[in-house]
């Protein structure tokens, strides 16, 4: 039986380290990618999607120059696509554990980021990813297929969950 884990909680809650520290434990490899802060001086200037084979692109910045923004940030969906979706198409093809960080409403901008998730969730093997809290019409439709567990982040359970995550997703 495949598992289809998703985490959730606002911004800073721990849901990036969670899944790394998750990641790392299993006696497998995993693919996918995380996403991590970029910051300058201390504030917070964009996003960078590292992949579990070690690639890194800038996809969300307040300096990029490019037409598609959310909020402060410029996006570039290109790097998205080339490197986060093959990430995760790789992953699924290799039947690895995939890892998705994040669906929230910068990611699913992306058509073809969106037809990558679902697939991803269709497949026969195992998915760990963090999902935007607040409602969005892509994400609830996730959120409330009878296959995903849905996990809130939170102080007292970051640490347990380590190693229950672990535990269900290996092997």
């Amino acid at each position: 039986m495949t598992e289809k884990v998703l985490l959730t909680r606002p911004p800073g809650c721990g849901k990036t380290t969670l899944i790394k520290r998750v990641a790392n434990n299993l006696p497998q490899r995993a693919g996918g990618f995380y996403t991590e802060e970029i910051r300058d001086r201390g504030t917070r200037a964009g996003f960078k999607i590292v992949t579990l084979d070690g690639d890194e692109v800038v996809f969300a910045h307040v300096d990029l120059k490019t037409a598609e923004h959310f909020a402060k940030y410029r996006l570039d969906l290109s790097v998205l696509e080339a490197v986060g979706v093959k990430a995760i198409c790789d992953a699924v093809r290799r039947r690895q554990l995939v890892v998705i960080d994040e669906i929230g409403p910068m990611e699913i901008r992306s058509a073809i980021f969106r037809d990558a998730v679902n697939d991803a969730l269709e497949s026969d093997v195992s998915l760990l990813g963090t999902i935007f809290a607040r409602r969005l019409t892509f994400t609830n439709a996730i959120k409330s297929r009878p296959d995903v567990t849905l996990i809130e982040v939170r102080p007292d359970n970051r640490e347990r969950l380590v190693s229950e995550l672990s535990e269900k997703l290996s092997p």
